[in-house]
Formats: C-alpha cells, structure tokens, sequence
C-alpha cells in the first residue's frame, strides 16, 4: 500500500493536469513526472531520457497515475456548472457545454466570470486530487 502524503497526492494531481505521465516509485514514493509525448509532438524526449530510462527498466516498481479522460473532464465541467447558483451563468454554462466544442465553450464562459473563476479552478484540482485518491484506492 502506497502511503502519499496529502502534498503528494496534491502534486501528482498538478502534473496530470498539465498532460504530464505521472509514475510513484512503489517503495521511496518518488514521483516521477514525464511529458506525454503523444500530446506534445516537438516535446525533446532527450531532456526526458534519464528518467524514461529508469522508469522502463524497473516499470514493476513504478505506479502510474492517468489523468482525467475527456468524458470524465466533461463530467466534471457538467458537475460544476450544477453548482452554480447564478441563474444566468447556470444557463450559459448548460448551453456551452451542449454546442459543439464544449471545452472551449465552457472556458471562455468561466474566464469572463471573475466571481466563479477561481471556484471553478477549486473545483477543478479538487475533482483531480480525488481523482488521484480513486486511483490508490483501487491499486490497494
């Protein structure tokens, strides 16, 4: 059983939503963050090397952690805007999320409203840290 700290599970959840790979070495906790090469295509996998070296050499000691899929993104968006008790920001984030491009949608429609930015971003890291925590609770 992987015991991470709170700070760790905060961190780990950081780099996933960066697009990061993110691996724990199982026994010293190490975290271990690598660009995701399918996502960044001019991304320099020589500044990377060392580390993916190490990580495919000893893969059985490492736990990787995967990032939201954009279904599980969405559900999140969908679950925030239920939050929202402004009426009219309600409607527009609704209607955002069912026109095509609903990510875009949405975060133009967050970032215009300084009163839920910054409880959409709460929101947002609190779903990955849980995110995270679902992944070690299914590891063990």
């Amino acid at each position: 059983m992987m015991n991470l700290t709170d700070e760790k599970i905060k961190q780990i959840a950081e780099e996933l939503d960066l697009g990061m790979k993110v691996y724990v070495h199982k026994e010293t906790l190490e975290i271990k963050s690598i660009i995701d090469f399918d996502d960044n295509l001019y991304a320099d996998p020589e500044s990377w090397q060392e580390d993916i070296d190490e990580i495919e050499a000893n893969y059985d000691k490492y736990f990787e952690f995967y990032g939201m899929d954009s279904r599980e993104s969405f559900r999140v968006m969908a679950d925030f805007a239920d939050t929202v008790t402004d009426k009219e920001l309600k409607m527009k984030l609704e209607l955002g999320l069912n026109l095509s491009k609903p990510f875009r949608n949405f975060k133009d429609i967050i970032d215009a409203e300084t009163d839920y930015r910054e409880k959409w971003f709460k929101f947002k890291n609190q779903k990955s840290i849980d995110n995270v925590r679902a992944q070690l609770a299914d590891r063990d």
